[in-house]
């Protein structure tokens, strides 16, 4: 015959340990400075130096040069600074929107020191920050450190060109 219900028995009240070993037994986690220098000692502890974690560093933090920047630069201790020409059109353009330092810099999420180095010319440039602000200005700056190449030598005259034959460099041929 089946067991009848009985409200009473129906819990069952013993200790339940989920996910913790044993009940018994204690971890022996060192708690101290000392005892963590102790079981370092020992060998019972690894520990990891992480290097950068929880930093917020981006492309402006003047904190270490790299060692690109340093080599790129012409003359030993001297580095590349924002043109006053850019820094004059950046204030221009920002002016004409009726824009402060902090609203351009909010808008392109940068600092708003770093909307001022520009302005001051006292930033290194940084082409990804120059094209932030070309785009939120809606206007084209002046880019630093950037010639126009020289003309090359073949394509002065028509002897270089490929004319008459059907053929267009880089596509397909004329169709006729």
């Amino acid at each position: 015959m089946p067991q009848q219900y009985n409200p009473g028995s129906g819990q069952d009240w013993g200790a339940v340990n989920v996910g913790k070993g044993t009940l018994g037994a204690k971890s022996s986690k060192p708690k101290t400075a000392r005892g963590i220098d102790m079981a370092k000692a020992a060998g019972l502890v690894a520990t990891e130096k992480k290097y950068g974690a929880g930093g917020n560093k981006s492309a402006h933090s003047h904190g270490a040069l790299s060692a690109k920047k340093l080599e790129e630069a012409d003359d030993v201790g001297k580095i590349a600074r924002v043109d006053k020409s850019l820094s004059k059109a950046i204030m221009q353009a920002r002016t004409a929107k009726k824009m402060t330092q902090k609203e351009l810099a909010t808008a392109i999420n940068e600092k708003p020191q770093v909307v001022a180095e520009y302005e001051s010319g006292k930033a290194i440039p940084n082409p990804q920050i120059i094209s932030k602000l070309e785009r939120k200005l809606g206007c084209k700056l002046p880019r630093p450190g950037k010639s126009k190449a020289p003309p090359k030598a073949g394509a002065g005259g028509t002897a270089g060109k490929s004319a008459g034959n059907g053929v267009n460099r880089g596509g397909p041929p004329k169709r006729r």
